[in-house]
């Protein structure tokens, strides 16, 4: 049963995250509200036991650690395709492209590979490994984009918000 509801919850987490990606969102630099959906993540993947199998452990945790090199460098292209600017208020927005989906689909794309493969040597695999690439992927996205929309602030409080090379349309 909660196989079941780690892959809901899952399933759940990433239609949040397209849903949020097709729409603005505002970046804020402060606050730790955005740290809850990587912790919720984490304690659910680690809450269950099994997350390296018993039987295989050296090939379990290769792909674990592999679903996890995936998961941070998804979260890398994610950060890194999505698109930031900055209003004349001086808040700072940012919204995926479709390079944006394309780092989506090729991640979905490796972890399905990872997955047969682990199958394909009879390793089994919970959802923790998921969970937790998850976790990595929105942890690096949003560190990353605090970091670049730093170039969007305002400097010396002109009011005239600086545009990086990368985000002018």
């Amino acid at each position: 049963m909660s196989t079941l509801i780690d892959v809901l919850v899952a399933a759940a987490v990433v239609a949040l995250i397209v849903a949020r990606q097709t729409s603005p969102q505002r970046i804020t630099g402060g606050g730790r509200r955005w740290l809850v959906l990587p912790a919720v993540l984490v304690v659910l993947a680690l809450r269950q036991p099994g997350l390296v199998d018993a039987h295989h452990q050296a090939l379990s945790g290769l792909l674990l650690g592999t679903e996890l090199v995936v998961g941070l460098l998804m979260g890398a292209g994610w950060a890194a395709t999505s698109r930031i600017w900055a209003e004349p208020d001086g808040s700072l927005w940012s919204r995926g492209t479709r390079a944006t989906a394309a780092v989506w689909a090729a991640g979905i794309a490796v972890r399905l590979g990872l997955a047969g493969l682990g199958a394909l040597y009879g390793v089994h695999q919970g959802t923790g490994a998921l969970l937790l690439a998850l976790a990595a992927s929105v942890l690096v996205r949003r560190g990353m984009l605090v970091v670049r929309s730093g170039a969007l602030r305002p400097s010396y409080g002109d009011g005239a918000p600086a545009v990086s090379w990368k985000d002018r349309v």
